[in-house]
């Protein structure tokens, strides 16, 4: 496992922080964060949400062969997952220190600490009994690992049935959850571990630390205890030294701290089997769906969609005209060009057009309005093309032939202006002289 080491700079200010009993989620000292826990479609299927640390817990059961040295009795599995999915720094198919020490964690807490009946698990004394197996995966890592695997653990267990069984001789009958109802587990009492961080020696003391306060922490305590304050285990890493009074003083804090985890764990046992037995709707879809996903979510429409019609013409009876109308609408003919709003003519003065429609421009002649020149008689097709290489102001227009199917350009430069030309030639300048 390699974690992305932190900056001194964040290491300070971490430190510093905890020394004036402020925490970066704007936690104190003692508090927990969110603890929130959903149920599966399936029997013995969880997710432990502690803050951001998510654990999805699923327990399984399988008729085996039981062990030599304890015949009459079920057997307890427990396996933690760390995938890259929860941290990049999990590798993948390869168990780290952290992953050994975590998995030992939880069989002291669960599995020696009695919680569960294992003599229930018997079926055919040394032939038969129950193996329970129960998997935990990290789905999303935000510190304090083992506080919610334990708590999905016992959470997942207690919802766990398992199917029912019966014995006639060396016969032995599984019946299916349609056959008979299944049978809930044996359990004792809930074990929950509970971690304390310790900072600067054990000067300073802080529960359920997160990922950042875990990397900056000199030691850790984790004890496991039940509601009735009986200590199931406990471990101290990091190699500080305690004093008596500071571990009496966590398991106070800790007791106060798993009897509140184990009445709202009994609370949501409770709301599931209720809402299972009135035929309710259960599982991870349901749970989500209220918050997060609201697609598939179908909502009564707030708009009444009956006698669209009748409705539809009394609005547009009751309906005021737009306030600005066009009365005179204009009308775009050839040979006008017009830029932006109220501009009847933005490339040649009125004064020119009228003056050509005096001398005959309606006839066929050709309207010029600058450098553009266009003929109004015929249709746009059937225009001539002006092309021009010279430099000089002055253009040269070649009327088209009499044949209106095929139109012939010609382009005249400067140096050919003195030639003669068959065709009729008008320029601007002799134009405005006239005029």
């Amino acid at each position: 496992m390699k974690e992305t080491p932190l900056s001194n700079c964040e290491r300070r200010f971490l430190l510093r922080a905890i020394q004036e009993k402020k925490r970066l989620d704007g936690r104190h000292t003692y508090d927990y964060r969110r603890l929130r826990i959903s149920f599966g479609a399936d029997f013995g299927c969880c997710v432990v949400e502690l803050g951001k640390t998510r654990v999805l817990g699923q327990v399984s059961c399988e008729l085996v062969s039981p062990k030599l040295n304890r015949p009459t009795e079920g057997i307890l599995y427990f396996n933690l997952e760390l995938s890259q999915m929860a941290a990049p720094a999990f590798e993948p198919g390869r168990q780290s220190d952290l992953l050994v020490k975590l998995n030992r964690l939880l069989e002291r807490c669960l599995r020696n600490s009695k919680c569960i009946d294992t003599e229930s698990l018997c079926v055919v004394a040394g032939e038969k009994v129950w193996q329970i197996r129960v998997d935990l995966h990290l789905l999303n890592h935000d510190g304090n690992i083992i506080d919610a695997a334990s708590i999905a653990a016992i959470v997942a267990l207690c919802h766990f049935r398992r199917p029912d069984v019966s014995v006639q001789g060396d016969e032995v009958t599984l019946y299916t959850p349609e056959e008979r109802d299944p049978v809930p587990l044996s359990i004792h009492h809930m074990p929950i571990c509970v971690s304390f961080a310790f900072f600067q020696q054990g000067t300073y003391l802080l529960v359920d630390p997160s990922e950042r306060e875990e990397r900056v922490m000199g030691g850790l305590l984790v004890i496991a205890m039940n509601k009735h304050r009986e200590i199931c285990t406990i471990q101290s890493s990091g190699g500080i030294m305690l004093l008596k009074d500071q571990v009496l003083r966590c398991s106070k804090i800790a007791g106060v701290k798993v009897a509140e985890i184990t009445e709202l764990i009994q609370k949501a046992l409770e709301n599931d089997r209720k809402v299972r037995k009135e035929g309710g709707k259960f599982g991870f879809a349901e749970s989500i769906a209220n918050e997060r996903i609201t697609a598939f979510k179908m909502e009564q429409a707030p708009v009444d969609t009956s006698a669209v019609e009748e409705k539809a013409e009394d609005i547009i009876a009751e309906a005021e005209p737009p306030p600005q109308v066009v009365s005179n609408p204009v009308l775009w003919t050839p040979g006008t060009a017009q830029i932006g709003e109220g501009i009847e003519n933005s490339w040649g003065a009125p004064e020119d057009s009228e003056d050509d429609d005096e001398d005959g421009a309606g006839s066929g002649e050709a309207v010029v309005l600058d450098d553009v020149k266009m003929d109004t008689a015929g249709d746009m097709a059937d225009a001539p093309i002006v092309l021009s290489d010279s430099e000089e102001e002055e253009k040269i227009i070649l009327e088209p032939d009499k044949n209106p199917k095929k139109t012939r350009t010609q382009t005249v430069s400067a140096k050919q202006e003195k030639a003669p030309s068959k065709t009729p030639v008008r320029k601007r300048k002799k134009k405005r002289a006239a005029n």
